[in-house]
């Protein structure tokens, strides 16, 4: 406990001292990997703790930058676009989950992809509302309470609070008996069925749970990039944050925000130097499904048990070998 502690606090001290020591540059990707972080970690809320897992989270992440862009490039406010956009994330939210929850498995996960793509097409030929390849543009960020969020520094603060936020909230949703009755309907569905739980309405709150979060973080990156395109809801889009999501750690708190690090720091950093970092990548991801099969986060804390348990055994060795003298 005392090690998870310790690098929640590095992380916050390193979010807090950031904007002094690096370039807008920096800061900007800082801001993605905390956007993706969160969406990421709404994803986690199925894949991990539900044992579902979706291709199609990109619709949602998508629906809500469009909602918010459409919004105020119709002459709208920040605020008033940013409470639609919620109302249409939960929404959107609902019908993927009323339609999606049909199956489990494999089944759950085609649906999910044929949804994802609906709402991609409609993104791409509905010109008259999304403007197509062209996209909608966000000629200013929101200024909460008077401050503004132009300058890269104070939308990372911002994004810094919304992310605290959402890691608050998927730990108590974690740690309380809705949490627990969730990872029930994962591991034995039929079992909580006999005992009296409704599995699909539990299932069901846990997708409007996933979807805002997802829904928030699409509408963090329509204010952080101040552009919105189909390019947001494609498959690529959906299968790189469940790739986060795995890669650090499903049914873990910190895994999902490790792999969204990983992710952005080689698309937007690891890219100026590799030319070839999509392969890199994929070795990176190969590497960890066969030593790290758990994840990032889990395998490394497994590795640094198993550190300690045999610097301990080697440590005592020779104190027993004296005693045996």
């Amino acid at each position: 406990m005392s090690l998870r502690l310790l690098a929640w606090s590095a992380l916050a001290l390193l979010g807090a001292v950031l904007p002094w020591i690096a370039s807008d540059y920096y800061i900007d990707v800082a801001s993605q990997v905390l956007i993706y972080a969160i969406f990421a970690l709404g994803l986690n809320v199925l894949v991990g703790y539900a044992g579902l897992v979706s291709l199609g989270h990109a619709g949602i992440f998508g629906v809500a930058a469009y909602a918010a862009a459409w919004l105020v490039a119709a002459g709208f406010g920040h605020l008033p676009a940013a409470l639609a956009a919620l109302v249409a994330i939960v929404l959107v939210s609902a019908l993927y989950a009323l339609l999606s929850l049909r199956a489990t498995g494999i089944g759950f996960l085609m649906i999910t992809l044929a949804i994802g793509q609906i709402l991609w097409g409609l993104a791409y030929r509905w010109i008259d509302v999304t403007g197509g390849d062209n996209g909608i543009s966000v000629p200013s960020r929101p200024a909460p309470f008077g401050l503004s969020l132009m300058s890269a520094p104070s939308f990372y603060g911002f994004t810094v609070l919304v992310f605290l936020l959402a890691v608050l909230s998927m730990s108590g949703f974690v740690r309380s008996p809705f949490g627990a009755s969730l990872k029930g309907t994962r591991d034995q569905p039929r079992r909580m069925t006999a005992l009296g739980y409704n599995v699909w309405c539990i299932r069901f709150a846990a997708f409007l749970f996933s979807g805002f979060w997802s829904g928030v973080a699409g509408l963090l990156f329509c204010y952080d990039e101040q552009f919105v395109s189909p390019g947001m809801l494609t498959l690529g889009s959906s299968a790189e944050v469940l790739l986060m999501v795995i890669a650090g750690g499903s049914g873990t708190l910190a895994g999902p925000v490790v792999g969204a690090a990983l992710v952005v720091i080689m698309k937007n950093v690891a890219s100026a130097y590799i030319v070839r970092w999509n392969l890199v990548l994929g070795i990176i991801f190969v590497a960890i499904v066969m030593f790290m099969p758990e994840g990032l986060v889990p395998g490394s804390a497994r590795l640094a048990r198993w550190a300690y348990a045999e610097w301990q055994r080697r440590r005592r060795a020779p104190a027993a070998l004296g005693s045996e003298r």
